[in-house]
C-alpha cells in the first residue's frame, strides 16, 4: 500500500492479460498511457516487478472501474484525474459524494522508505495533498515496518529516508496541522487494530493472495496485517469514506482491506425472501422468480416456497444461467421450507454481535419483523435504511463501524529509458532530491516516442502516447495548465514538434521544478520539526 516501485525478482502474482492493445484517440483529449512496454499480463504484486501493459485488463480481471465514469461526479477534479492519469477506481461513489456535500471523510496513504522519493512518488503525494485540500482527512503513513520486514532495510537506514519523503510531502502542500502523519511502527492504535484484524485472517488467503508458502518470514506477513490496520485506521474515531490512492500494484491490499472492513462488522445487511440463508447467487435467482409468478396463479392466491421450487424444476437448466450445484440448493432450501410465504424483507444477520448488540437492533428495528436465533428479518426497512442502522448500533455497543475502503489507481510512469521507471535504475528516473542541472541531464537523454527523422515525424507525426517526455508534461511539468499539456500533445502528433526541441523545454522545466522543489524543502525543515511524528525510530540499533 505505498507509492514505491515493487522490489525486483519476487514472487509475482499473475492472471493473463491477453494481447496487448491501444485505443486510439482524438488529439482534443488529454490522455497519457503510462503503461510499461514489454509486458504481455497483468501482474499485481505489492513486492514484485509488477507493470500492466493494457489497463483495460485489469478491469476485466481484477473488477477495477473506470475512473472516467465517475469523473463528472467529482468537484474541481485533479489535474491527474482530468488528463486519465489516475485511470481507474474501487467505489469512489462514496468519497465523491461527502466530497459534494461537504461531509466527512479521508484520505490516506503509505511510502515505504527503501530510497530517495522520485517523480513518480509524486503522483501519491499530490493525490493525498489535493484530497486533502477537498475536505479531507489526510493520512501520510511511513510504512517502516513492512520496509524493514519485506526489504530488510535497517532502522538507521529508514529513518533517513523517512526524512525524505515527508520534507517532500510536506514541499508539495500537505498540511501538517489538519492532516496526520505517522510511522508504523511507533503507532499503538494502528498496532492494535492490526492485532484485531489479525483474528479475522488467516495464512491460506495469505498464500492465494500474496503467494507466501512455508519460506515466508513471520514478519513479513504481520507487516501485511499491519497495512490493513493502516488503511481502516482513519476510521477509527467514527466510520467515514476513506479513499487509498495507490499504484495498480498494490490492488491485493485494498481489496483484502475491504474484505477485512466486511468481516469486522457486527451485521450484514442483505435482501431476503424467506428464513433460511441464501447466498448472492441464490437470492439473484429467487428474487427473479419472485418477480416473475403471479400469486394469483396459485390455489391460496400466496407465492410460497414450494411454488417457487417447483416452478425451478420445470425450467431447464440453460434457461437459468447458474450453475447446477447453485440450482439444487436453492431448490432443496426451497422444497425444506415448503409453504412459507416467499417475501422480500430486508436482513440483519449477526455476524459478530455481542448480546447487548443483538438486542440493541431487535429494539430499534420498527415495524414488522421476525426474529431469529442469528438473525431479524424487517418488512418495513429498505436496504439503505437498514445499512445506516445496523452501523449506529454497531457503533454504539463498541464495535467499529467500518466502511469498506475506496482507492484509486495511477498509470505507472514509464521509465526515461523506457520500461517501468524504477530507483534501481538511475537513467529511468528523476529523484526529487537530484541537482536540477542532473535532473535536465536525464530528460535531454530520454527516449522518445519520435520518429526515424525530422522529415518523417513532419509527414506522420509522433507518438506521443508512447513517449516518457510527452508523460513528464501531462504527468508533471504542465502542472494545473491542461491547454498548455494538450498543445504540446497535439504539436507532437501533429508532426509541429521535434523531439529536440520537445526535449529542450521539457529539461529546462524540470531542472526549474527540481530547484522550486529543493528551495521548498528547505523552507519546510522547521515545519517537519514541529510535525507530531517521531523522526527516529526508537527501535534504532
Amino acid at each position: 500500500m505505498t507509492g514505491d516501485e515493487p522490489l525486483e525478482d519476487s514472487v509475482e502474482l499473475r492472471t493473463d492479460g491477453g494481447e496487448r492493445s491501444r485505443r486510439s484517440r482524438s488529439s482534443s483529449e488529454l490522455r497519457s498511457d503510462g503503461g510499461a512496454a514489454g509486458a504481455d499480463d497483468v501482474a499485481l504484486d505489492p513486492w514484485g516487478s509488477s507493470s500492466v501493459s493494457d489497463y483495460r485488463n485489469l478491469f476485466e480481471e481484477f473488477g477495477i472501474e473506470e475512473f472516467e465514469k465517475i469523473l463528472p461526479e467529482v468537484p474541481n477534479p485533479h489535474y491527474l484525474l482530468r488528463r486519465g492519469v489516475i485511470f481507474g477506481h474501487r467505489d469512489y461513489r462514496p468519497v465523491a459524494e461527502a466530497m459534494r456535500n461537504d461531509e466527512p471523510f479521508a484520505a490516506l496513504s503509505g511510502f515505504m522508505p527503501t530510497g530517495d522519493p522520485h517523480i513518480g512518488h509524486k503522483l501519491v503525494f499530490d493525490e493525498i495533498i489535493w484530497h486533502q485540500q477537498q475536505g479531507a482527512d489526510a493520512y501520510g503513513l511511513i510504512a517502516d515496518l513492512e520496509a524493514h520486514a519485506a526489504r530488510g532495510l535497517t532502522w538507521d537506514e529508514i529513518d533517513e529516508h523517512s526524512r525524505n519523503y515527508l520534507l517532500s510531502l510536506l514541499a508539495l502542500g500537505f498540511d501538517p496541522e489538519e492532516g496526520d502523519l505517522y510511522r508504523q511502527s511507533t503507532n499503538r492504535e494502528v498496532q492494535d487494530l492490526a492485532f484485531e484484524l489479525g483474528a479475522e485472517a488467516n495464512f491460506s488467503e495469505f498464500e492465494a493472495i500474496y503467494g507466501f508458502d512455508g519460506e515466508t518470514d513471520v514478519s513479513h506477513m504481520q507487516s501485511v496485517v499491519t497495512q490493513m490496520a493502516d488503511i481502516l485506521y482513519p476510521q477509527l474515531e467514527e466510520p467515514k469514506p476513506t479513499v487509498i490512492p495507490v499504484g495498480p500494484d498494490q490492488d491485493p491490499h485494498v481489496r483484502l482491506a475491504r474484505d477485512l472492513a466486511e468481516r469486522m462488522r457486527f451485521f450484514k445487511v442483505s435482501k431476503a425472501y424467506a428464513s433460511f440463508e441464501l447466498d448472492d447467487e441464490e437470492r439473484e435467482l429467487v428474487a427473479e422468480y419472485y418477480e416473475r409468478l403471479d400469486p394469483a396463479e396459485f390455489d391460496d392466491d400466496a407465492l410460497r416456497c414450494v411454488h417457487v421450487a417447483e416452478e425451478l424444476e420445470r425450467t431447464p437448466l440453460e434457461e437459468l444461467d447458474v450453475s447446477p450445484d447453485t440450482l439444487g440448493s436453492v431448490v432443496s432450501k426451497l422444497s425444506e421450507a415448503g409453504k412459507e410465504p416467499v417475501r422480500p424483507r430486508t436482513r440483519f444477520f449477526n455476524r459478530r454481535a455481542t448480546d447487548d448488540a443483538f438486542e440493541a437492533l431487535i429494539d430499534a428495528v420498527d415495524g414488522e419483523k421476525r426474529v431469529y436465533e442469528n438473525h431479524v428479518d424487517a418488512f418495513d426497512l429498505d436496504l439503505e435504511a437498514a445499512e445506516s442502522l445496523a452501523k449506529t448500533i454497531e457503533v454504539e455497543n463498541g464495535g467499529y463501524g467500518f466502511v469498506a475502503p475506496s482507492s484509486i489507481y495511477h498509470r505507472f510512469m514509464t521509465g526515461l529509458t523506457g520500461g517501468k521507471m524504477s530507483s534501481s535504475i538511475e537513467a529511468s528516473h528523476i529523484s526529487l532530491l537530484d541537482d536540477p542541472q542532473e535532473g535536465y541531464d536525464k530528460v535531454k537523454s530520454a527516449t522518445t516516442g519520435g520518429r526515424e527523422t525530422a522529415e518523417k515525424q513532419r509527414e506522420l507525426g509522433g507518438r506521443a502516447d508512447e513517449c516518457p517526455v510527452y508523460e513528464l508534461y501531462a504527468y508533471l511539468l504542465a502542472g494545473d495548465d491542461d491547454e498548455f499539456a494538450k498543445e504540446v500533445y497535439d504539436e507532437c502528433v501533429g508532426g509541429e514538434r521535434l523531439c529536440g526541441g520537445c526535449k529542450e523545454q521539457a529539461a529546462e522545466l524540470m531542472r526549474d521544478f527540481l530547484a522550486d522543489h529543493q528551495e521548498k524543502r528547505e523552507e519546510v525543515e522547521d515545519l517537519l520539526e514541529q510535525a507530531d511524528i517521531e523522526l527516529e525510530s526508537p527501535r534504532r540499533g
